[in-house]
């Protein structure tokens, strides 16, 4: 059999690549977990919490719901996260129906509570909008909201980065753009949408580096556990989902535990390749379950420090 460039070039990057039980666990991680909103899901999200405390995450952040909608159960996840764990807790911020005082005062609260870690957001439209309109009085952009926070307290802050372009931006070079003002405004990290394909993050990072961006670039990952609910957050920000997956995950509707495991290697091999191409932290989108991420975590070396000390 004849073999093409190109699949000399795949089969060569697949035997010489790290197998997953050689990678050194030589990389950081964090995880991102939504504020529960039934007794329930409370206690779902805290033993998650307490299975991803031993692998020593960068951070926990906690996403906000569009117009405030779960600002307080928000407030009340970081503020646990800060208090009762080891792991720096990350509030996730955003501009939409809130004035910047509103903003400020949220701010402030937050550094009253301890946590010292900000993931700044415009956010999306709410109600439906196609379109964000700040409120009188609020910030127009992620930027402004930046260099608020900047001027109110020493956060650390972390925004958002779109390796396949903002949906609402005019170009890749308009995304940059935004990207670069969040930069300069004080955001010194940029988690990405998720995303399926190695080469659209590699490819992203090098026009960042292009364009003389000094910002962390950190990947998003995203474990995929329903496969339907999947392609509607993909159209929804503008993420290709490649065909292999919809294959993938055919006939896999009423099987919930190999779905599970063809998530987890799906994500993994993603991960191992974005490794061997230098990336060295991973933000994994958990969906309030840790099962995959740490199984994932685990293929990449990164175990509990007791295991390492051993």
């Amino acid at each position: 059999m004849t073999m093409t460039l190109n699949q000399m070039a795949e089969a060569a990057r697949a035997l010489n690549g790290p197998l997953f039980a050689g990678l050194p666990g030589d990389l950081a991680v964090s995880f991102e977990f939504f504020p529960p909103k039934t007794p329930a899901m409370n206690e779902t999200l805290w033993q998650a919490v307490e299975t991803l405390v031993p692998l020593g995450p960068r951070f926990f952040s906690v996403t906000y719901g569009a117009g405030g909608t779960t600002r307080e159960r928000t407030h009340a996840t970081v503020a646990r996260i800060a208090s009762e764990t080891p792991v720096p807790a990350a509030a996730h911020l955003t501009c939409v129906n809130a004035t910047a005082g509103e903003l400020d005062e949220i701010a402030d609260a937050y550094w009253e509570a301890g946590v010292r870690h900000i993931v700044a957001l415009r956010g999306d439209p709410p109600g439906g909008e196609s379109r964000f309109t700040p409120v009188p009085g609020g910030h127009a952009s992620a930027a402004e909201l930046v260099a608020a926070l900047k001027r109110r307290h020493d956060f650390e802050i972390s925004v958002s980065c779109y390796p396949e372009v903002h949906p609402e931006a005019t170009s890749a070079q308009a995304d940059l753009d935004a990207l670069k003002a969040k930069h300069d405004a004080g955001a010194t990290r940029a988690i990405s949408q998720f995303f399926f394909e190695p080469d659209c993050f590699f490819r992203f990072r090098d026009r960042v580096a292009a364009a003389g961006l000094n910002v962390e670039l950190v990947p998003g990952i995203l474990p995929v556990t329903n496969f339907a609910n999947l392609k509607r957050m993909a159209a929804s920000c503008n993420t290709n989902v490649p065909g292999w997956m919809a294959h993938l995950f055919e006939g896999l509707d009423d099987k919930p535990a190999a779905r599970q495991l063809v998530a987890a290697t799906v994500a993994a091999e993603l991960s191992r390749r974005l490794y061997a191409g230098g990336v060295r932290h991973f933000h994994f989108y958990t969906l309030n379950r840790a099962e995959l991420s740490y199984a994932i975590c685990h293929m990449l070396g990164v175990r509990p420090a007791q295991e390492i000390a051993a």
